[in-house]
């Protein structure tokens, strides 16, 4: 069965919610929405303190090539455009919405009727998508109209949908799967189409086999679809690696997917482009994950961007007692909260709730030079040298030796008998020699 080709861990699977069918959640009270969902320029507000908005209703407006637009997720008024703590514990510019009701901008098509409209141009279709403000849902949140507008001089062979959802606990991926197949490879359709394609992937893990069915029952050959199952392997969801596993090309460092003809958009991101093009909805709510072994009530919930992950704990029955640990995304690669105040975003695919049994860290000790952190690197790097150069803080050394091709996926951290938090040492690394980068770039240009 096909896998990428270089490193990998097998982490435990903990998928308690995957026979939870979705549920919609609560409207909150009050919608915190930052401007910074997404890779790139924070979106600038369009909307004044005091001013009343509709659900679906533009707020903040794309600022840059690499941005994109925010969208009211409730109706209301508009109480405030201040700071708000973001899932990384920084302040960050956002519009406090207070809700009042729910009414929706009268050209949003809120019906769960299927559309399978296909006579849009291809520009067409790129513009309905940046207008709703669509963004990649599974990682950095890098604005999906750009993707579907190569660079001069690059084309694309195929575009592959990321249907892995390898992280550990995390289900979101699997029921939109079960839930919304038919207006996924719609979305599909229209992606290819967008960015002149005939030949699209849908690649999901071997662990959900019923998606795999029923997705499978839903493309045809005249589509140029295909449904590729993947040996289960963390990080199979990593762009790179996924490109790797689906077509067997593999991208060299500093190069874009696009560089080896492929295009990749996360299921989640398929499904809300389905909707901008056939529904003229903006990406104004998503599925989250909510889970944890001692959670009374785990599932999965369709929620409204920027409702508190306090509202969001209490859709699954409230935080336990033993709580250890929150955290934002998965156990990999997602990242503890400061706040249960920290509202939703756009790339919001999972809360986590880590008992006090499994969350303290282990005593570091020291390296044994084993090498299984570099065995487990999807990416061909020595995260163990990382650590050390970052704590000698030998920036010229590490950008040498390539810390920006990390993904900060974890396998080193996992690997390591000696628990030492590589990857926090690598995080740390990587922001500063991409600091130093960026500098140096703008030197140039200036």
């Amino acid at each position: 069965m096909k896998s990428f080709s270089i490193g990998g861990i097998h982490a435990p699977e903990n998928k308690l919610t995957a026979d939870k069918a979705t549920v919609t959640g609560a409207l909150p009270s009050q919608a915190v929405v930052l401007l910074n969902q997404h890779l790139g320029a924070p979106a600038t507000p369009v909307v004044a303190k005091g001013e009343t908005v509709k659900t679906g209703q533009i707020i903040a407006k794309a600022s840059g090539m690499i941005s994109a637009c925010i969208h009211a997720p409730v109706s209301g008024k508009v109480l405030k455009i201040d700071e708000c703590v973001d899932a990384s514990g920084y302040k960050k510019p956002a519009i406090y919405i207070v809700r009042e009701g729910d009414e929706w901008m009268e050209d949003i098509d809120r019906t769960d009727t299927f559309v399978d409209r296909f006579d849009w141009t291809p520009e067409q279709i790129r513009e309905k998508i940046a207008a709703a403000g669509i963004t990649g849902m599974g990682g950095a949140g890098f604005p999906t109209h750009v993707k579907l507008s190569p660079p001069p001089g690059k084309k694309a062979e195929v575009l592959i949908v990321n249907a892995v959802e390898c992280e550990p606990y995390l289900t979101a991926d699997h029921r939109l799967m079960l839930e919304k197949g038919r207006e996924i490879v719609m979305g599909l359709r229209l992606l290819m189409k967008g960015v002149g394609v005939t030949r699209g992937i849908i690649a999901i893990e071997n662990n959900k086999k019923d998606a795999i069915a029923y997705m499978k029952s839903l493309v045809s050959a005249d589509m140029g679809i295909e449904v590729v199952a993947l040996k289960v392997k963390y990080p199979q969801g990593g762009e790179k690696q996924l490109i790797d596993a689906a077509i067997g090309r593999q991208v060299p460092s500093g190069a874009l997917p696009v560089d080896v003809g492929a295009i990749v958009q996360n299921v989640a991101t398929v499904f809300a482009a389905y909707e901008a093009v056939q529904k003229n909805k903006p990406l104004i709510e998503r599925i989250i994950t909510v889970t944890g072994k001692t959670l009374s009530a785990p599932g999965n919930f369709w929620m409204r961007l920027g409702t508190s992950m306090q509202e969001v704990m209490d859709m699954a029955g409230g935080l336990p007692e033993d709580a250890g640990k929150i955290i934002g995304g998965g156990p990999m690669m997602g990242k503890p909260l400061v706040s249960l105040t920290v509202p939703m975003t756009k790339g919001s695919s999972g809360l986590l709730v880590l008992p006090n049994l499994e969350a303290p860290r282990k005593e570091i000790r020291n390296c044994i030079r084993c090498a299984k952190c570099v065995d487990a690197c999807p990416m061909g790097l020595e995260p163990y040298l990382f650590m050390t150069l970052t704590q000698h803080e030998e920036w010229d050394k590490l950008e040498k030796e390539r810390i920006m091709d990390c993904i900060e996926c974890g396998c080193c951290t996992f690997s390591c008998p000696s628990t030492r938090p590589l990857l926090d040492y690598l995080r740390i690394g990587k922001q500063k020699v991409g600091g130093i980068i960026r500098a140096r770039n703008q030197k140039k240009v200036g």
